[in-house]
């Protein structure tokens, strides 16, 4: 049987993260995040995991290292686990889909959802220190940093757009169907 990549890609709040735990959890899946990297050299530093410091950090070294540096990574981690289902959490640039693609069986799933239901998410679930405190109008300017213009654009470039505007439900079942479509 193929191993099926699904690599998840959508604004902050979007649902990516619900996504790949259902995906773990139903489907005995495994994940992978692009930020756990970043999250690891963030607390090897002492550095607060602060959104701010992961976007400064990511952007360091992508410039100094190659575009793609997390991408390699990501495509090794993903290619050597043994998991039938593997979901990229994160998945934020061209670069990183030109580089996943190369990994047999690799989709690409867009989440989308309306930004005051991912504002709303965002803060309530405070991953980032900075999170729980943002007001709207912070928020709406988080989306215009760099490492969230992108994700944008690679909606035209994927294999499934969700709507995860609804219940867990609604959104668990269109990530079924692509499981199923996609799993012989």
């Amino acid at each position: 049987m193929a191993k099926l990549i699904l690599g998840i890609t959508g604004e902050m709040g979007s649902g990516k993260g619900t996504v790949a735990k259902h995906v773990t959890l139903e489907h005995k899946g495994s994940a992978h995040r692009f930020s756990t990297l970043l999250r690891d050299v963030l607390d090897r530093i002492y550095v607060d995991q602060s959104r701010d410091n992961l976007q400064k950090l990511s952007t360091m070294l992508r410039k100094n290292f190659g575009e793609d540096l997390l991408s390699k990574s990501m495509y090794h981690d993903t290619y050597k686990d043994e998991h039938e289902i593997v979901v990229v959490d994160g998945v934020r640039r061209m670069a990183d889909i030109q580089y996943l693609s190369q990994v047999p069986y690799f989709k690409l799933v867009y989440i989308n959802s309306d930004v005051q239901t991912r504002y709303e998410r965002v803060t309530k679930r405070g991953e980032n220190l900075d999170d729980a405190q943002k007001t709207l109008e912070e928020f709406k300017q988080d989306n215009e940093d760099e490492s969230e213009l992108q994700i944008r654009e690679l909606k035209s470039y994927a294999n499934y757009v969700v709507d995860n505007n609804g219940t867990f439900a609604e959104l668990y079942k269109q990530i079924d169907n692509i499981i199923k479509e996609n799993i012989q």
